[in-house]
């Protein structure tokens, strides 16, 4: 599977190891200073995407979810909303007939250029993620999460980006991200997250991987 992911990259297996606490620090440190200078460099941004979400369609600005975290806890993920007040609630993306008409005139822009995941930078400063780990999953779809259970993926925190989103993010089906998950896990480093993090930022320019359903993110979650 490995090699037909991402031929020529080289990268541990899942299932070699678990993060040292003396990275896991390093980490967390780079995770709050990180987080905490986004949020201010980015605040024009967040203020427009707030903005328009309101302007747009009336309900909050903010979508609230809950969703798995590190070793299976769960915590309360927020996202700029994207979809009216009237869509149903924990529904997977894939379950809609016409997404369309559930999104509102500003959903669709901030999806497509991942803006509406910017309010998690909130929940990488309280702790519940990082800014590189496995994408939080809702609670309902279990099933990523149990398989990536026996390959450590759900022993660190989720991440606002990971190592799937960068090797093919909605073209890959759940037993790809789920051991894309755990080489994550097997290869965690300072430079490789810095890694994922760079390709990230190339990934969202050229909006590679949202081709089977633009309007469907990264974790199958319609909001």
């Amino acid at each position: 599977m490995a090699a037909r992911l991402h031929p020529g990259v080289e990268v541990r297996p899942p299932l070699s190891r678990i993060p040292n606490r003396g990275y896991a620090h390093a980490k967390r440190a780079l995770d709050v200073a990180s987080a905490a200078l986004a949020l201010v460099a980015l605040s024009p941004v967040l203020l427009a995407c707030a903005v328009a979400v309101k302007a747009t369609s009336p309900g909050p600005v903010l979508f609230r979810q809950e969703r798995w975290g590190r070793g299976r806890t769960r915590f309360e993920c927020w996202k700029f909303r994207t979809m009216v007040v009237e869509t149903p609630p924990d529904m997977p993306a894939a379950s809609f007939g016409d997404k369309a008409a559930f999104m509102t005139p500003a959903g669709d822009f901030l999806r497509r250029w991942s803006l509406d995941e910017l309010p998690q930078l909130a929940n990488i400063l309280k702790g519940d993620m990082s800014v590189v780990g496995p994408r939080p999953v809702i609670v309902r779809e279990g099933r990523l999460i149990d398989l990536r259970e026996p390959l450590n993926a759900t022993a660190v925190r989720p991440g606002l980006t990971g190592w799937a989103q960068v090797n093919g993010r909605n073209l890959v089906d759940d037993a790809e991200k789920a051991f894309l998950d755990g080489e994550y896990v097997a290869n965690m480093s300072l430079a490789f997250d810095a890694r994922v993090f760079f390709r990230t930022v190339a990934t969202v320019l050229s909006r590679r991987g949202v081709d089977r359903d633009a309007r469907r993110d990264d974790d199958g979650v319609p909001f």
